[in-house]
């Protein structure tokens, strides 16, 4: 299925915001010349201007237009509020990206497995260890789960690009939603080999659980992604519903 337009002008603004096309506290181009752009309906627009003030890029000012509002932040920053690859952070943050695949094998989901990802017992899965390097540094140990129906053709070379781009470009696949948890856990023994880290100076990480679902409403994905404490940083972009209605 392909994506929607909205999505395809959302990421392209979100791009040109990112990298400075259109500048920081500068007003983007006005609702008429984005239509005309991008040959789309005035409400295309809206919804792709929605989404980037949901996720903190963009204040709409009305009757002034839309003011970027982007801010870089430090180190290796990945955001809540959306569904963003590894590749796609750090090129957001403009750091040189690698993916190692140190593991790439199938199992059957069983009695254990099955209550830990939520797949249902019997289902063919891939599992993947995925080190993931910034700027030349290990920060990221990602244990993969993929139902194998919803990957056809995945391979480690594909692993060690981006999944997600084989999927949603290659597969058509429509990625919708995640569920994340995030916990800080003990460090074990391949979290010290493959994220060279001291268990004398930490002895503790940060561990971002999700379950990531298509539009058919499949969870395809479960992940577990165990971050170096030191480079370590979620964003958000939190908003607050009724503003401008005072407390009694």
């Amino acid at each position: 299925m392909p994506k929607s337009k909205y999505q395809t002008i959302y990421k392209d603004l979100k791009e040109k915001i990112e990298t400075g096309i259109f500048p920081r506290q500068e007003l983007l181009p006005s609702e008429n010349t984005l239509i005309q752009d991008y040959d789309c309906s005035r409400n295309t627009v809206r919804r792709a201007i929605s989404h980037l003030a949901s996720d903190g890029y963009v204040q709409a000012r009305q009757g002034k237009g839309v003011r970027n509002i982007y801010q870089p932040v430090e180190q290796a920053s990945f955001t809540l509020g959306e569904i963003e690859s590894f590749r796609e952070s750090a090129r957001r943050n403009k750091q040189v990206s690698k993916t190692k695949v140190v593991l790439f094998t199938e199992l059957i989901a069983d009695t254990a497995l099955a209550r830990r990802t939520g797949f249902p017992e019997g289902t063919p899965v891939l599992y993947l260890q995925r080190l993931h390097y910034l700027d030349g540094k290990a920060l990221i140990l990602n244990h993969n789960y993929f139902r194998k129906d919803q990957v056809p053709g995945l391979t480690p070379e594909i692993g060690e690009q981006s999944i997600y781009r084989y999927l949603e470009e290659d597969l058509h696949m429509v990625i919708v939603n995640s569920r994340r948890i995030m916990t800080v856990e003990k460090i074990t023994q391949i979290d010290e080999k493959y994220l060279e880290l001291n268990a004398e100076d930490y002895n503790c990480l940060a561990v971002v659980t999700s379950s990531t679902y298509n539009s058919d409403g499949i969870m395809f994905e479960f992940t577990q992604s165990r971050h170096r404490p030191d480079y370590f940083r979620f964003q958000d972009n939190a908003v607050r519903h009724g503003a401008g209605i005072s407390a009694m």
